[in-house]
């Protein structure tokens, strides 16, 4: 075990300053999303418990649920070997993280050479996100 804490562990260094962050259900261990944080967004994930990310086409952090509500509750976070990506188990409050309605981001899948919509949609999402996206 490292004796290296918190951010200082993680290298930053290889993406822009970024790293893949997977989020998985911490119950059904579905994967649900993935997001890029950098130090700032980890951090506060780490201060609040509520999962946020670095926005790349923003460029600023956003915390998940900030406009859904559909929060991500920390539970667990891991590091691959390289210490260059995160696996965060959470708890997901709402019905679905992805912003087009779905459970899981990873909602499509290749069946027979087509890709495919694997899953219904869990909730509106101009309902809760309005008309324009």
């Amino acid at each position: 075990m490292s004796e290296r804490v918190g951010s200082k562990f993680l290298d930053f260094g290889k993406h822009d300053g970024l790293i893949a962050a997977i989020v998985q259900d911490a119950r059904s261990r579905r994967v649900l999303m993935i997001g890029y944080m950098n130090h700032e967004a980890f951090e506060k994930t780490i201060t609040s418990g509520r999962v946020t990310f670095f926005s790349r086409s923003r460029q600023k952090l956003w915390t998940k649920g900030e406009s859904s509500g559909h929060y991500l509750n920390l539970k667990s976070i891991r590091t691959d070997c390289d210490a260059d990506a995160l696996l965060l188990e959470v708890e997901a409050l709402g019905p679905g993280v992805c912003h087009a309605g779905y459970e899981s981001c990873f909602y499509t899948k290749l069946e027979n050479g087509r890709w495919i919509k694997a899953d219904e949609q869990a909730y509106d999402p101009d309902a809760v996100y309005g008309a324009k996206r």
